[in-house]
């Protein structure tokens, strides 16, 4: 049995993968692992970089770019999840990797024995340090309750960060080196415990990119497992290769915000609050997406000037 299956989804980020990539072959051996990558459709030869550089991983090139969750499950289906395959011979562990994350050498080994120790764990992730040394706050929230869209939608959250009230959705006031159960670790680097995804299913390919790991996570912890962020762990993520700056990315992230509060909170929340935050998800996309459109033609502008 495999002990790990890592999945990678690839959107024209040929070189960050390529070191990606190397930082994972370079890894200490602390079980058996295989790589799989799917391109969404990239055009900067990624798919053929892996192919010739790459050889023991899997490259499979999907139909169509589907976004993240479709294409991570197409990685999943290809280890037999999802489909009659016989759970004692599927993958103990399957990790979803960013191209954009490089892994110190220990890292592998380090997760899967915290795994081995804590069976009531079913999904982990590491501490995400951004290229300047700051945390990636995503990689420890809870989840996008009612409460937290307010607290985040009128500032309070940058406020008070030290508030566990307005603090809440990324955890702002826990020590940054203390590990903690929270609700959900980010899906640049999501470690998930393959009978968990047994239970909880694949992921919900509604989502196109972002929250598809918050519901993910919110299906595992209905299924009584445990979500862990383990800062012990220190992995190096490059935010943002694929989408920095892209309209169309940022209007995905206030879809996903609005799948997810629809499919999670709907049922128990009074109309007229669900009413206000379903409004004013609406309301900060359509200024958030305009500034990224306006932000993208000012810069094709000076391009060509």
């Amino acid at each position: 049995m495999l002990d790990l299956a890592i999945i990678i989804v690839s959107y024209n980020t040929r070189d960050l993968l390529r070191v990606c990539l190397t930082s994972l072959y370079a890894s200490e051996k602390g079980g058996h692992f295989h790589v799989t990558v799917v391109d969404n459709a990239s055009s900067d030869g990624s798919l053929e970089m892996v192919q010739a550089t790459f050889p023991q991983a899997r490259a499979i090139a999907a139909p169509r770019n589907g976004g993240f969750s479709y294409a991570n499950n197409i990685g999943l289906r290809s280890y037999g999840f999802g489909g009659p395959t016989p759970a004692a011979t599927l993958p103990r562990h399957v990790l979803l990797l960013n191209p954009d994350t490089e892994l110190p050498p220990q890292a592998l080994a380090e997760m899967l024995a915290l795994m081995e120790n804590r069976p009531d764990v079913g999904v982990a992730g590491p501490k995400l340090v951004l290229p300047d040394g700051s945390l990636d706050k995503a990689c420890r929230r809870a989840f996008p309750s009612p409460q937290a869209f307010i607290y985040r939608g009128a500032g309070l959250s940058k406020l008070f960060p030290r508030s566990r009230r307005f603090g809440q959705y990324n955890l702002t006031f826990l020590p940054e080196d203390e590990e903690a159960e929270v609700d959900s670790v980010v899906g640049a680097f999501m470690w998930v415990r393959g009978q968990a995804i047994l239970q909880a299913g694949l992921m919900d390919e509604a989502f196109f990119m972002y929250g598809e790991d918050l519901d993910w996570a919110f299906r595992i912890k209905q299924q009584g497992w445990k979500v862990l962020y383990y800062p012990r762990v220190r992995v190096l993520h490059h935010k943002g290769a694929a989408s920095k700056g892209n309209p169309r990315v940022r209007r995905a992230f206030y879809d996903a915000m609005r799948i997810f509060v629809r499919k999670h909170y709907r049922q128990s929340t009074p109309l007229w609050l669900y009413g206000l935050i379903m409004a004013g998800i609406s309301l900060k996309g359509q200024v958030d997406v305009g500034e990224a459109w306006l932000r993208q033609q000012l810069a094709a502008g000076s391009a060509r000037s």
